[in-house]
């Protein structure tokens, strides 16, 4: 089978990402002689504006980054925080078992723009201003709508023109649902970012470092003012059926500070694999490969039934282990020395029948939510550099179908809260100041103890499965960067949903076209229900790496999704 697109090469850095016009921010950055660093800011700054149905400044962006200056990896936590006053005692007292995955109450304080701003100040060599430049142009002078966009404001239409004029003011130009290929414009988002420019700016001293953190600090205090503002004096309706305004107060603006961590890891092979922690799902991930390390995949026929169901299998073992031990870490002891240990995986690969599919329930709770609610998307970014540098972002949240857009400053915000659990004592449990387990899961990865790749997709829950077989693809199959994103792709939902209202699709899984009709029937004789997809639907992986043959640096970008993300290289 013929790659989808080529792969891009470059000498001075490669920058793969959801949007082409942001893949084009980030090389923009490394013509000013920026760092991998600065290019992958620039980049997430532009997909804010070019993907409000899938981020935003409301949103969140958990970030790996790679310093060649000292050889380690650093988790940048760019995951916001519950309100003070949000507790389960608040939600009891509402008779509320679940946060909705819309309006307010599963807002937490924004995370994103802390987060590229903690790394661009920590790693990067540019100023705020320089990684702005792409998004204010975009921002103020328009882009291309593009398909999936204009698909997410018409079915939001009635939305948009009865309930949130805010949104409709931006996002239906005189009134009217954008066509694609239309320019749409974002003058208040645009405004935003010039503010912040200005803050950065205003500061009088010599320190780079310092003149970006003054545009932080007035983001959560100036644009906090904003936020809270609005939201108080316009109540959101959500799944409750109750009109709500959101729990922060300006105090949780205020304490909030992104923290710089030390990323989680394992080995696989002859390659050692780095996530967040456990305030987010990449743990999932790594998981699967110790379970996954015990059977000779590199033997199996790739996307045979024999190889589909292992992996189905272990990942069913692995999402379990996510529901039951996962969350911030801040909050208490999670148990990954024992979750990532040989005897515990061990343990579990007994469980695991290779002639029949593991249906039973694998979780305590029952969940049995009907409501149709937006399970929002998300994008990704990847970028490396020939000094060595690596970034790897999943910004997310903040979508305009879910919370409208606050007039002023362009932007609505997020619902990530919808992820905690309400049960006391829970690991993932809600507390004041603590960090939902985000779904979102960027990558980095070493080969022979060097810096190889920088890796990620959207998806929600099917991130770390549909990344682990791109990964697979390259360490067990050695196929070619381009081919390992092209290949079919498989997942199972026999877990429970992180989004509201936290559906199971017990025994179900989905397979995009491409594997052959034996396999499939195989599959459904060891019990396996399965829904065949449309062609192009699972994730959108973008990837970057080091070639180790050739000492280039490589990049590509699936065509899958809204057919958007791209890789450019210089």
């Amino acid at each position: 089978m013929r790659n989808s697109r080529p792969i891009i090469t470059g000498n001075k850095g490669v920058v793969s990402a959801g949007h082409y016009l942001a893949a084009e921010a980030g090389i923009k950055m490394l013509a000013k002689n920026g760092n991998a660093v600065d290019a992958g800011v620039a980049a997430g700054f532009a997909l804010a504006v070019l993907k409000p149905n899938e981020n935003s400044l409301g949103g969140e962006c958990p970030i790996l980054i790679y310093s060649p200056d000292d050889n380690k990896v650093y988790a940048i936590s760019g995951q916001g925080v519950a309100p003070q006053k949000a507790d389960i005692g608040w939600f009891k007292d509402k008779n509320i078992d679940m946060i909705p995955g819309d309006g307010y109450l599963g807002a937490t304080v924004p995370g994103l723009f802390g987060a590229y701003c903690t790394a661009l100040k920590q790693f990067g060599c540019l100023s705020l201003s320089d990684v702005l430049e792409p998004a204010v142009k975009l921002a103020e002078e328009g882009f291309p709508v593009f398909e999936n966009l204009r698909n997410t404001i018409a079915g939001n239409f009635e939305k948009y023109t009865k309930e949130w004029h805010s949104t409709g003011d931006v996002f239906l130009p005189d009134g009217i649902i954008p066509n694609a290929g239309q320019i749409l414009k974002q003058p208040a988002l645009a405004e935003t970012f010039k503010r912040l420019i200005d803050a950065e700016k205003a500061y009088s001293g010599e320190c780079r470092k310092q003149a970006i953190e003054n545009a932080v600090k007035y983001f959560y205090d100036k644009i906090a003012d904003d936020i809270l503002d609005f939201t108080n004096s316009f109540p959101v309706k959500d799944a409750t059926g109750e009109y709500q305004t959101p729990l922060f107060d300006k105090d949780d603006f205020l304490r909030y500070e992104t923290r710089i961590e030390s990323p989680i890891s394992v080995s696989y092979k002859n390659h050692e694999v780095f996530k967040c922690d456990t305030w987010t799902q990449g743990a999932v991930f790594l998981q699967q490969l110790k379970l996954l390390e015990g059977y000779p995949l590199d033997k199996m026929k790739h996307n045979a039934s024999e190889y589909i169901h292992t992996v189905i299998e272990c990942a069913k073992l692995a999402f379990a282990d996510r529901e039951i031990y996962y969350g911030d870490p801040l909050f208490g002891n999670i148990p990954l020395d024992k979750l990532f240990s040989k005897e515990y995986n061990d343990t579990k690969r007994k469980l695991i029948d290779l002639a029949k599919a593991n249906n039973n329930k694998l979780w305590e709770e029952d969940f049995t939510g009907s409501d149709k609610n937006y399970i929002g998307d998300t994008t990704h970014l990847d970028t490396m550099d020939n000094e060595g540098f690596m970034m790897s972002a999943t910004p997310s949240g903040g979508w305009i179908p879910t919370s409208p857009v606050i007039p002023g400053i362009g932007f609505p915000l997020g619902t990530r809260g919808q992820m905690f659990n309400l049960r006391e004592n829970h690991a993932n449990c809600i507390r004041p100041g603590k960090r939902p387990r985000a779904t979102l899961t960027p990558t980095i990865a070493f080969k022979e103890g060097k810096p190889w790749m920088a890796f990620g997709t959207p998806g929600g829950d099917m991130q770390d499965q549909w990344a682990l077989q791109f990964f697979l693809n390259l360490v067990d199959f050695g196929m070619d960067l381009q081919q390992a994103i092209d290949k079919p792709s498989f997942h199972t939902c026999h877990f429970v949903n992180s989004f509201y209202p936290r559906n199971v699709d017990i025994g179900k899984v989905f397979i995009e076209p491409g594997i052959e009709t034996d396999e499939l029937i195989d599959l459904q004789t060891k019990g396996h229900i399965l829904h065949l997809l449309t062609d192009g639907n699972n994730g959108q992986v973008c990837a970057v790496r080091r070639n180790p043959e050739t000492g280039t640096i490589e990049g590509a970008a699936s065509s899958k999704g809204d057919g958007q993300a791209y890789a450019m290289g210089w």
